[in-house]
């Protein structure tokens, strides 16, 4: 996240941040993401949280049924960040890609 708010504030980008650990996102956010991201892609398979999960959560996070209540109690398992331009959502930072996105 450090790289991705240096590189926007060094290109005096204006963003808002919205931190998930404090307020899970709802479930109209997360059915918004899921219209244009894989779950896979959203979900950070890599990460401690995700690791810790049983494993029948993980089989569960791949199900879009279970996908939101399982990102609400634990939504250190997002990609992150998921930066919204207009609607269109990049996930994770990409430097490449932003570029191209925001520039």
């Amino acid at each position: 996240m450090q790289k991705a708010f240096k590189w926007l504030d060094t290109r005096k980008i204006k963003y808002s941040f919205y931190d998930y650990k404090i307020a899970p996102p709802s479930d109209a956010m997360i059915k918004e993401w899921l219209k244009q991201i894989p779950i896979i892609t959203l979900v950070n398979t890599r990460s401690t949280t995700y690791k810790n999960l049983s494993a029948h959560y993980k089989t569960d996070v791949l199900n879009t049924a279970k996908t939101i209540t399982i990102i609400q109690e634990n939504p250190s398992i997002l990609k992150r960040p998921i930066l919204d331009i207009d609607g269109k959502y990049i996930i994770g930072f990409d430097e490449e890609k932003w570029e191209k996105e925001l520039e």
